[in-house]
């Protein structure tokens, strides 16, 4: 297992790659963020990368390749399991607002855990399932990484968007063939080159379906 300082170097490297600015606090909390993880995850199993150097490329990299993308609030993230791409996210945008869904009780109890170890005071979790959620304001932006079809993802963001609400769902490269099952014309894809990470990572920018503009 690599030292601490080589993990900051690791993850320094990538951000420098991407071309990403962090203060030296965001990027003390990102690295606290994975070393939490680590530790909740002998005990819970939140998720299948185990090893904090795979963390940093498929975790936090890979979240914040959302930064371009993100300039307004609230923002969703749905199914967020241990709080990814929302947390990373939110360390780097603390002027912005997150909440953060899933209906797993003990990925919840990670993500509130890290907002209070990390004193974040822009994310709201939440454990329920998406198809229940009923929010009090709807959302221009929600974002999700990895977790339905790009039209079940969709069936889900158009009742929770604002009419001129984005959905930016972050998958593999072979998601391509889920593009058939939705409207193409509402649909941007953005390619997204993350450090560390092997496989080819595209984020599908699709526009509320009810949009009228």
């Amino acid at each position: 297992m690599l030292t601490n300082l080589e993990l900051k170097q690791r993850f320094c490297t990538g951000i420098d790659m991407m071309e990403i600015k962090l203060n030296d606090n965001q990027i003390e909390n990102s690295l606290q963020l994975i070393q939490l993880l680590v530790q909740w995850n002998k005990a819970y199993n939140l998720t299948s990368i185990r090893d904090p150097i795979e963390m940093i490329g498929y975790h936090l990299l890979d979240s914040l390749s959302l930064m371009p993308f993100i300039h307004t609030s609230p923002i969703l993230d749905i199914g967020t399991g241990a709080g990814f791409p929302g947390l990373p996210l939110a360390i780097a945008y603390p002027e912005l607002t997150f909440t953060l869904i899933d209906s797993n009780g003990k990925k919840i109890r990670f993500v509130r855990q890290a907002i209070t170890e990390l004193k974040l005071k822009n994310v709201i979790p939440i454990q329920t399932r998406i198809e229940t959620y009923i929010p009090t304001t709807k959302f221009p932006i929600i974002i999700a990484r990895a977790l339905a079809s790009l039209s079940q993802l969709s069936i889900w963001a158009n009742k929770l968007l604002t009419p001129e609400g984005r959905l930016f769902a972050c998958k593999n490269n072979n998601a391509n063939q889920e593009l058939v099952t939705i409207n193409s014309a509402l649909v941007k894809l953005h390619q997204l080159h993350v450090p560390y990470v092997k496989s080819t990572r595209v984020l599908y920018d699709i526009k509320n379906q009810y949009h009228t503009t």
